[in-house]
């Protein structure tokens, strides 16, 4: 069936549905269009089957902005603001607000998790480093977002192109030619590159936000990013080459992968959030350093809810973060 008659079926709102397929909550397939995807009776019965049906389903895929999340744990929204860009909770979507700014949402359950988890984070001073890395304007929000949202694209395909196609989203066009200097394999990134799982592109606001958003913009991450994608492309390489003009592309059933509107996207468990009391670093394998070095020398928006409507919104979604 139709996305839209599941999540009627489900008792979930579209935004909660776009947020159960993201994590895997909810498995759907493409529909015949190729675009659009389709939910079988099959998985259906199978939600309906779990213990708490529908009301745990719901609360799995709920989430929570500033205000409710600060509700949630029983601070002020100023301390959960300080939080999140501290990077001890990671956003799970955004959309735009009025103002067409980015408006981060978590997942409620991820922010009991914290609760639980660092109680000392949510009375009291904040510790130093948190202080440290507020009053230098720190905000691990955007990459904590990328990073998870990338982990969540791969975690849905085997095909070494389509994974390429994937990393390379975390790249600005410039970082990417010098890393992939062959514009056909760039060009055979676009079509590879994730489409919206229900077909809905969404505003061109929404759109150019997300394209601000997910190139990173630190200098580890950027190194991190550009060692993935060489990671990828040695594997893509090896299988078959990029496609030249005139010629089809080799046909894989994983080769492009679905992704909501504004989320990131949905199967297996996502990244784990960033461990409160540190922000997410990075690393990665030494070995491809010296190459780089070579190289460089030569060379989920989501839409706004609507006011008094759940906060479960339609939303966007390589290692590090």
């Amino acid at each position: 069936m139709a996305a839209g008659r599941a999540a009627t079926e489900l008792g979930l709102k579209r935004g909660e549905f776009d947020v159960a397929v993201y994590l895997g909550a909810v498995r759907v397939t493409r529909g015949p269009d190729g675009v659009r995807p389709r939910v079988h009776q099959e998985e259906m019965d199978r939600l309906r089957a779990q213990d708490g049906f529908p009301g745990a389903l719901r609360e799995r895929v709920r989430t929570a902005g500033t205000a409710e999340g600060a509700e949630l744990l029983g601070i002020s929204p100023l301390r959960f603001t300080r939080l999140a860009r501290a990077g001890c909770v990671t956003p799970v979507a955004f959309y735009l607000n009025r103002y067409r700014a980015v408006v981060w949402v978590y997942l409620a359950q991820e922010l009991r998790a914290l609760a639980a988890r660092s109680p000392e984070l949510l009375v009291g001073n904040s510790p130093p480093w948190m202080r440290e890395l507020l009053a230098a304007g720190g905000d691990c929000r955007p990459r904590n977002w990328r990073s998870r949202r990338i982990e969540r694209l791969l975690s849905l395909t085997e095909d070494p192109w389509a994974r390429a196609a994937i990393v390379a989203q975390g790249l600005d066009p410039v970082q990417l030619a010098e890393v992939v200097d062959d514009p056909y394999e760039r060009a055979y990134f676009v079509r590879l590159g994730p489409g919206t799982v229900f077909g809905r592109r969404g505003t061109v606001a929404g759109r150019e936000a997300m394209a601000r958003l997910m190139p990173a913009d630190e200098p580890d991450e950027i190194l991190w990013r550009r060692i993935s994608l060489l990671t990828e492309l040695e594997a893509a390489r090896e299988l078959r080459p990029a496609p030249r003009p005139g010629e089809e592309p080799v046909p894989s059933s994983q080769a492009a992968v679905p992704v909501a509107p504004g989320v990131p996207a949905a199967a297996a468990a996502p990244e784990a959030p960033a461990t409160p009391g540190r922000p997410v670093r990075v690393g990665g394998p030494g070995g491809l350093l010296a190459r780089l070095r070579l190289r460089r020398a030569g060379g989920v928006g989501l839409r706004r809810h609507r006011r008094g409507a759940s906060p479960g919104v339609k939303r966007p979604a390589g290692r590090p973060g």
